[in-house]
């Protein structure tokens, strides 16, 4: 019978999302890739019970998530929560989405009133749960009003199915509108969910992050490790067959031999440090206290303890912070 360990929350520091009282750890566990029906129940369950016994209390989802099996991730997810950590729900905060397919149909994707809400009662289903912590909007939706979707979403947590609600991969502009509806309305929105990486810095750039830090909302950055590029696996060179995400398309623009060069001189940077690439690029986004939290990607638990070994070290000199600016320059 799994018992959590005594020590897991003196492993990785706490942070408020913004002016809210809702906390995460600063580095997270996302279930996007490789937890599905495919996927081995025993090995996942393993990597995900590791992650709360090192402090990771939050658990990425999406009801899109599982590959062409939608779904099947808050399943996977849904089997650990009704058996191993069933007793440590309220310690737990349990995210999903709603906004890309999930069914066939014009309800399966999107964020109309309907997909919303009937979008969470499956979420709820598949995870094994009477509510969620946090709820998204996963994507702006073009062509539903956007106080369609806020009123939607606001509902859930008046019905009591989701506590505090989110937004991903909305622009500065997207954001902001929303902001002002959900302040009109009280809802209890916290976050905007976005690609952010030492190689993908839209949201300081379109000023995002200067937004939700004037608002008092938080950003949780996903892709942090710009899908395993900032790490010491391609210090060597890129092969032709790697996989860039699409928020991510720019890092390659000047060609493989250029992002390799700035990788090993980031590494130079890092070894200083006494940190990995990986762990430097996670402590270089929680370097600013609007970033509430990272989420990683892992199906190995030593792949997971290294990369929580990041918090260790959180602070920059100066002169670090200057060198790596003139390498991502």
């Amino acid at each position: 019978m799994y018992q959590a360990a005594a020590d897991r929350y003196n492993q990785v520091p706490v942070r408020h999302a913004g002016n809210s009282g809702l906390m995460l750890p600063v580095v997270s566990l996302g279930l996007w890739q490789h937890y599905s029906s495919s996927d081995p129940l025993a090995d996942r369950r393993d990597v995900i019970l590791s992650a709360f016994d090192h402090g990771i209390f939050h658990f990425d989802v999406a009801n899109h998530y599982g590959g062409t099996d939608f779904g099947s991730s808050e399943q996977l997810l849904g089997e650990v929560l009704k058996s191993e950590l069933k007793a440590y729900r309220d310690e737990l905060v349990i995210s999903t989405k709603v906004g890309y397919e999930i069914h066939p149909g014009p309800y399966g994707d999107g964020t109309s009133r309907k997909s919303i809400i009937q979008g969470l009662e499956g979420s709820l289903r598949r995870l094994n749960l009477d509510y969620v912590d946090l709820y998204y909007a996963h994507r702006f939706d073009e062509t539903v009003d956007l106080e369609e979707t806020v009123l939607a979403l606001d509902q859930v947590v008046k019905q009591g199915k989701a506590l505090y609600i989110g937004i991903s991969n909305f622009d500065t502009a997207q954001t902001q509108a929303a902001i002002d509806l959900f302040k009109d309305l009280k809802t209890p929105f916290v976050v905007n969910q976005s690609s952010y990486n030492m190689f993908n810095r839209d949201v300081e750039t379109t000023g995002l992050l200067d937004s939700l830090k004037a608002d008092g909302d938080g950003l949780i950055a996903y892709g942090p490790l710009s899908e395993g590029l900032l790490s010491d696996r391609y210090l060597n060179g890129i092969p032709d067959t790697f996989k860039i995400h699409p928020t991510n398309t720019g890092t390659l623009a000047q060609g493989p031999d250029v992002v390799v060069q700035k990788l090993n001189q980031l590494n130079e940077i890092a070894k200083k440090r006494n940190q990995s690439l990986a762990q430097m690029a996670l402590a270089w986004l929680l370097r600013d206290p609007v970033v509430t939290s990272v989420i990683i990607g892992t199906t190995s638990v030593d792949h997971l303890v290294d990369n929580l070994d990041a918090v260790a070290n959180l602070s920059f000199s100066d002169d670090e912070l200057s060198a790596i600016e003139k390498i991502l320059a």
